[in-house]
């Protein structure tokens, strides 16, 4: 196996929750059409994520968010990791989100065909080993059109 250079990591994830992060930012993006949270702070006891939405959502688009990342946490997809160059980066990977001093070399994380992301944090090795998604609560800023959504892991 070759050894890749990547960036110094200075952070201490818990894998469930940071596993959890990506598939929420896919699910956004999905339901949304909107980008990948502009401010994140994930961590053990609870997290929230900030997203730039067109509108305040509906409490049945909120409850579909939940149902949905529960059904692809139970959906066991695997976790995986590939190592690209910056001018191998698929489509879908927006390089403008990635640091000014980012190696060459990136380390992109997959979760099954549901979602791809450059990121060297901690991740488990498949999505039933999350847990239980469980929204806390949302909070809309109209000025700002915000959205975060807090939650939390159960395992």
């Amino acid at each position: 196996m070759e050894d890749y250079i990547l960036n110094e990591h200075n952070k201490e994830e818990f894998p469930p929750a940071h596993t959890a992060e990506h598939l929420l930012n896919q699910t956004m993006i999905r339901i949304f059409g909107c980008e990948r949270s502009y401010n994140a702070h994930v961590e053990r006891k609870k997290s929230k994520m900030s997203f730039y939405l067109d509108h305040k959502p509906s409490r049945q688009e909120e409850k579909e968010i939940e149902r949905q990342m529960q059904q692809l946490i139970d959906d066991d997809l695997p976790v995986t990791f590939e190592f690209v160059t910056r001018d191998e980066l698929p489509p879908e990977v927006n390089a403008d989100r990635l640091p000014q001093d980012a190696s060459d070399t990136i380390r992109l994380v997959r979760i099954g065909d549901y979602d791809v992301c450059p990121c060297i944090g901690r991740h488990v090795r498949s999505t039933a080993q999350i847990g239980r998604f469980e929204m806390l609560g949302t909070n809309w800023d109209e000025h700002e059109h915000s959205f975060r959504v807090r939650f939390k892991i159960v395992q």
